[in-house]
């Protein structure tokens, strides 16, 4: 049984404070900024990131280039794995449960029991925190959107970045890519430059229409910039010429796109943080789990087959299915394993869309609810959504159930090689297994 903390009930309290958990405004945020003495303006230098895929990884290479130049950072992530703190990186270390509770109540104070969302009073914790300790420099994830989005009250950035723009959270942003693009598009500031992920045609028309009209400097992916594997080798080449680095601690060939992208906002951010012995550094040093994290030890790994390979990922809708099952692909021509995959997802996600991309790669499916999650899918909604997708799958009571599942298949034929198992579907269902697989 999880003991709850005081940063926990207190933020628990904060949840109680709007009805709607999603609810994309900027006027709530800004007048509580107000109220606080507007700490968002007094920042150091920010790399504003949005997308719908990969922004979280382009900001965990940032810090990790950055601080390879021996610079202190500030990060802002969401949402988190296993511990809200996890959200403010205050200078290289996770804010402390002292200051984040005393930085929440303050906080809390301050608003005085007026309507606004948890996103909105939590950023508005974090925007405060950072203001209060020298740093270099801020990466800042846009949590959901861009232009209502309650990071985006930052006035000047020194770099913008937006990411793959794909159709997720449906229900807040639309099913138009266009429309989304749009939406992502809001970040971008006059004065700022832009850095634009790999993006599908339409997506890159609307992003790059605002940023023309501002006179923006604009980089894009596959146009001024790209990144690549050769030889073993990742490639990183623009207009500055080209860079032979080593190959990225995060696995798989989206990743190696990420770490260009990061390393493209670091040069052509107004500071020119690219320094190039530091963009090795951070390649070899970078830190972001349940993005193609293979586990080694705790109850799960201990439950699996002998010899079996577990590998842990969070990605929730098909772009990144697609990106994770082609890395699993590269995996299997270094050494062949049936794959199996252990799924749990929330009911707004496209499952089917999402396991299709495994269709022809993984063995069988085991598909489990996420525990203690009020929005997950079923196992037995999952499992036909498996079904659907073409793949052999059977619902599981628990994680632990599906586990044993895997093994007892695999007791059925000791001739072939131990199993490769992708936990997968859901940060939700990732941070779950970080917390109780340590």
């Amino acid at each position: 049984m999880t003991t709850l903390t005081r940063s926990d009930l207190i933020l628990e309290r904060l949840l109680a404070l709007h009805p709607k958990k999603i609810d994309l405004a900027l006027d709530r945020i800004r007048r509580l900024l107000a109220a606080l003495g507007d700490p968002q303006d007094r920042l150091p230098p920010v790399i504003h990131v949005a997308g719908t895929n990969g922004k979280g990884s382009v900001c965990a290479f940032a810090r990790a280039m950055l601080e390879a130049q021996g610079l202190r950072v500030h990060m802002h992530i969401s949402p988190h794995l296993v511990r809200f703190h996890e959200r403010i990186r205050l200078a290289g270390s996770l804010i402390s449960e002292e200051e984040l509770c005393d930085t929440l109540l303050e906080v809390e104070e301050v608003n005085d029991g007026a309507s606004i969302t948890f996103f909105e009073i939590t950023a508005a914790a974090m925007f405060l925190a950072f203001s209060r300790h020298p740093a270099d420099a801020v990466v800042l994830e846009v949590g959901l959107g861009g232009t209502y989005d309650a990071t985006n009250v930052v006035r000047r950035p020194a770099m913008t970045v937006i990411q793959p723009v794909g159709l997720d959270h449906l229900e807040f942003l639309g099913s138009d890519l266009a429309g989304i693009a749009r939406e992502k598009a809001g970040i971008i500031k006059k004065g700022a430059p832009l850095v634009v992920g790999p993006q599908e045609e339409v997506a890159l028309n609307a992003i790059l229409t605002p940023a023309d009209r501002l006179g923006i400097s604009s980089f894009v992916f596959g146009q001024d910039f790209t990144a690549r594997q050769e030889h073993g080798r990742m490639v990183y080449e623009d207009g500055d010429g080209l860079l032979d680095l080593p190959l990225p601690k995060l696995i798989g060939r989206h990743q190696i796109e990420n770490a260009g992208v990061a390393i493209a906002a670091l040069r052509h951010a107004r500071r020119g943080w690219g320094v190039d012995i530091a963009v090795e550094r951070g390649l070899a040093t970078v830190d972001w789990p349940a993005r193609l994290q293979r586990l080694h030890h705790g109850p799960l790994v201990k439950a699996a087959p002998p010899g079996a390979e577990v590998w842990l990922d969070g990605g929730h809708n098909p772009h990144c299915a697609a990106a994770v099952s082609r890395a699993i692909a590269d995996l299997e021509e270094r050494g062949e394993r049936p794959l199996y995959l252990i799924c749990g997802m929330l009911r707004t996600k496209d499952a089917a869309g999402f396991l299709s991309a495994f269709r022809g790669l993984a063995r069988h499916v085991v598909t489990v609810a996420i525990p203690g999650e009020a929005g997950s899918l079923g196992a037995g909604g999952l499992y036909d959504a498996a079904r659907a997708a073409g793949l052999d799958a059977a619902p599981a009571d628990d994680l632990e159930d599906a586990m044993l599942q895997i093994a007892a298949r695999g007791r059925m034929d000791s001739r072939e090689p131990a199993p490769r198992i992708l936990i997968c579907g859901s940060l939700y269902l990732a941070g779950r297994v970080l917390a109780e697989n340590r």
